[in-house]
């Protein structure tokens, strides 16, 4: 699919799969808030109501990218309520890279300068969102989440999680992109519109399907020599809860120690204009 641009853009190699652009109002703000969920329920509810009582939404444009919801949590009058932009609603195949290939490619096309991201179930605290737009007006390509710096907080992580990060997904992320990071299984970030329209970031490919796509572009932004940071947030797991997540079972544990294995080799890297 071809999103039809409000600024120009060579988008004659990108693919993106289908999906349908519904917008409450205007673009107001220089960054866009992408929040990709899926049957978020009273989570994600409560976090843009949240958002909205904070000004978030008010002072940057909030877009909301859904992969097939069936629960009813992303009503219009809803997401008009709390001010947001508007929803997009991905129609063609793939799941959270496919979602995000949707979402960037619509921000980008509408002229944004930046793109900031964070999941939309709940646990990351919204508070933080400003910090990523001023990460963006200071000239980083990409900014990181961290709960594990100073200044942020983690709770109620379950140690297997905790110890997983910390010894094998953040080590070997920051291998791959020679620089160190604590945190990086968050989807709490931000990008420069630069960094994404770089010819040595290509991240409108299908071969982002699943949990691709944020590997990819952790490790990619130092590797082309932009400036990367992290900012502290906090990450709060429900206590006696089960853990929100969409990862259950042991396939997609080795599924992500896959992708973590091909982004240290490059495997996501472009190899030219005609792929």
């Amino acid at each position: 699919m071809t999103y039809e641009a409000n600024v120009p853009l060579d988008q004659s190699d990108w693919q993106i799969p289908d999906f349908q652009a519904t917008m409450l109002k205007d673009r107001t703000s220089r960054y866009v808030i992408v929040i990709p969920v899926i049957n978020e329920g009273e989570r994600i509810r409560s976090q843009l109501r949240d958002m909205a009582q904070q000004g978030i939404c008010g002072e940057t444009d909030t877009v909301i990218v859904d992969g097939g919801s069936t629960d009813g949590s992303l009503d219009l009058g809803f997401l008009k309520e709390v001010d947001a932009r508007g929803l997009l609603t991905k129609t063609g195949p793939g799941k959270l890279s496919a979602q995000l290939r949707c979402g960037y490619a619509w921000a980008l096309a509408e002229g944004y300068e930046g793109i900031i991201t964070i999941d939309g179930n709940g646990k990351d605290g919204v508070d933080a969102i400003p910090r990523f737009a001023e990460a963006l007006d200071s000239g980083h390509g990409y900014a990181q989440a961290s709960r594990f710096i100073a200044g942020g907080q983690s709770e109620n992580i379950p140690l297997s999680r905790y110890l997983a990060i910390r010894l094998v997904h953040a080590p070997l992320q920051s291998l791959a992109a020679r620089h160190w990071f604590t945190d990086t299984t968050q989807g709490f970030r931000a990008y420069s519109r630069d960094f994404l329209l770089d010819p040595g970031t290509r991240p409108f490919r299908e071969i982002f399907t699943k949990y691709e796509l944020l590997a990819y572009l952790t490790v990619r932004a130092s590797q082309l020599g932009y400036s990367v940071t992290e900012l502290p947030t906090s990450r709060i797991y429900p206590a006696n809860e089960p853990v929100p997540t969409k990862i259950h079972g042991l396939a997609p544990l080795f599924e992500i120690l896959s992708v973590l294995i091909k982004a240290l080799l490059g495997v996501y890297h472009p190899k030219s204009r005609s792929n």
